[in-house]
């Protein structure tokens, strides 16, 4: 048995601590696996000043300075898990009402030892000190303080049109090739490179929000839109002899989607952008980011039926079928339908999925989202054409698909696939509920995989390849490679591609993240991630071959992470 269970069990006995031991020993933590917490322990990008305190009278003594301590420290290392308001998402709530019962002494055992449900052991790791976990103890039962809304008012104030749309170009006015440009999330520098995927070169470096969650590209493949975590959204014209922005607002003070309308008739015409906090949907105009329209997201959940007050939005995908965004809202479970075509008399339709709501992508006729609600294990599928929920299919521990990946499998036809998080498995859910009934949202193969970490999965259709990567997996040997699977061949091993060490980097932990396809479909890019102040790359590899193609390497290539290929992100190729 661990100290921290048994430490805990001893207190179950006893029904009463006296005193908690110092955090003597380092240790993993006794429940979670380390990936697992290392996905979930991401810092809330928004100014811990900003929120009102709220020191509660009969709650343990705090000082001014003390609450502004454990303000911050909740905010960088707690509120990614329990929320702002400490309502509770991934992690458990921590309201007064639960944890003044509880008391000081519970508390401090139960941050310094974590526990098995996934609480992680700030104390024994050695993460926080024994004063600061005493410190966490007392704030946590004291009102949460409540940062600031942020309404239309405040998004006029940020809002740049920096080219009008009249005095832009009319035509491309550059030479280079659009379809094969990536857009590459350089995180911690809070900026966006462009490469030409031909000549493997930085066209443009581009200052846009931190830590760019996603790229997403107008209908037409001129516009790239992208939206940092600190809810900063920028609109760059490819067309210009140097691309650059043209427009550029703040939706919020977190989120991590942004999306541009598809529907026939309405290509562009409207942006959205979805808000961690407030909790809440933008919609813009297409061409300049001027707000239009705001919509809360805050409601009930789906099973308890009990109000949250942050439910966050997370994917948002455009319909090929009706002039609609889908919107999913993480803590709710709800999956929104939301139809553009008369904003004034704005109609959503709200489908009931799975707590809680992340990342998807369509399936290959570009009718069914297929979308993760990650706390629920499942995979949920929304008929676009219909309006309904298809289905809710069972997978692996915390599914992670980002858009997931498309293929023909040879026994059970088309299918859809994630990777996991929690565990080292790769689902294949089966797609054509016309041509293959009978394993039509049912996963008709579990392949195994190098670990659980998983943070995205990636074929394409002139490839037969598929490629897992596993940043956030513990194990350098497994973070800085990735499988790749036959898919001729799905009962063969899986093989592994050492890019870590094709990149031939110095000191870093060189996790290898996001497979992405060029324009041709015969090159995977994977981004070499290190730290800041260490050196980064891009390795390019052969899909036909398996073998090194290029190494792109640059002093600019701070912390690349997500890459996003201009065509097959404005046709949703994966």
């Amino acid at each position: 048995m661990s100290y921290a269970k048994l430490f805990f069990t001893s207190v179950m006995m006893a029904g009463t601590l006296a005193s908690v031991p110092v955090y003597a020993t380092k240790g993993e933590h006794p429940g979670t696996p380390e990936e697992e917490l290392r996905y979930k322990g991401a810092p809330v990008p928004m100014s811990p000043e900003s929120a009102q305190e709220h020191i509660t009278p009969k709650g343990p003594s705090l000082t001014h300075e003390e609450f502004t301590r454990a303000k911050r420290i909740f905010f960088e290392r707690c509120a990614g898990c329990h929320g702002v308001l400490r309502k509770g998402a991934t992690g458990k709530p921590l309201t007064p009402d639960i944890t003044q019962p509880k008391g000081t002494e519970y508390l401090k055992a139960f941050i310094g030892f974590g526990s098995p449900a996934g609480m992680p052991n700030f104390g024994s790791s050695g993460q926080l000190s024994e004063q600061d976990v005493d410190l966490m103890a007392r704030y946590l039962q004291h009102e949460p303080p409540v940062p600031p809304e942020y309404g239309m008012k405040e998004m006029k104030e940020s809002w740049k049109l920096i080219i009008p749309p009249n005095k832009r170009p009319k035509k491309q006015m550059n030479k280079y090739n659009l379809d094969n440009l990536f857009s590459v999330t350089l995180r911690d520098a809070g900026q966006v490179a462009l490469i030409d995927g031909d000549s493997k070169k930085i066209v443009k470096i581009i200052d846009t929000g931190y830590a760019v969650h996603i790229s997403r590209m107008s209908n037409s493949g001129r516009y790239v839109f992208v939206i940092g975590r600190d809810a900063k959204v920028n609109l760059i014209d490819l067309w210009m002899k140097e691309p650059g922005t043209v427009a550029e607002i703040k939706v919020g003070m977190e989120a991590r989607s942004v999306e541009t309308s598809k529907y026939k008739g309405y290509e562009d015409r409207y942006a959205i952008a979805g808000a961690y906090w407030p909790p809440q949907y933008t919609i813009m105009d297409g061409d300049t980011l001027e707000p239009l329209k705001i919509v809360s997201t805050r409601g009930m959940t789906v099973d308890t039926q009990e109000y949250h007050p942050e439910p966050r939005v997370a994917a948002i995908v455009a319909s090929h079928e009706h002039p609609e965004f889908i919107v999913n809202v993480k803590e709710t479970g709800k999956i929104l339908l939301v139809n553009y075509s008369d904003l004034d008399n704005l109609q959503v339709t709200t489908i009931d999925a799975a707590r809680y709501l992340h990342d998807g992508g369509w399936d290959s006729s570009k009718r069914y989202f297929m979308t993760a609600a990650n706390k629920s294990n499942k995979i949920a599928v929304v008929d676009s054409k219909t309006r309904k929920l298809a289905a809710l299919v069972d997978v692996g521990k915390i599914p992670h698909p980002g858009r997931g990946a498309n293929f023909v499998d040879h026994k059970y036809g088309p299918v859809w696939a994630t990777s996991h998080l929690g565990d080292d498995t790769i689902a294949l859910i089966g797609t054509d509920p016309k041509g293959h009934k009978k394993y039509a949202w049912k996963v008709v193969r579990t392949l195994k995989g190098q670990g659980g970490g998983s943070l995205f999965i990636k074929t394409h259709p002139k490839s037969h390849y598929l490629y897992v990567d596993t940043p956030l997996n513990p194990d350098n040997k497994i973070s800085q490679t990735v499988a790749v699977f036959d898919l001729n061949d799905l009962d063969k091993p899986y093989k592994v591609l050492p890019i870590a060490d094709w990149a031939k980097l110095g000191e870093g932990p060189k996790r290898i993240v996001q497979p992405e396809f060029n324009r041709k479909g015969d090159e995977v890019w994977f981004s070499v991630w290190s730290g800041k102040k260490q050196e980064s790359a891009i390795v390019v590899v052969d899909d036909k071959t398996l073998k090194l193609k290029n190494v792109i390497k640059d002093k600019r290539l701070i912390t690349p992470t997500g890459k996003f290929n201009v065509y097959n992100t404005m046709y949703d190729v994966y």
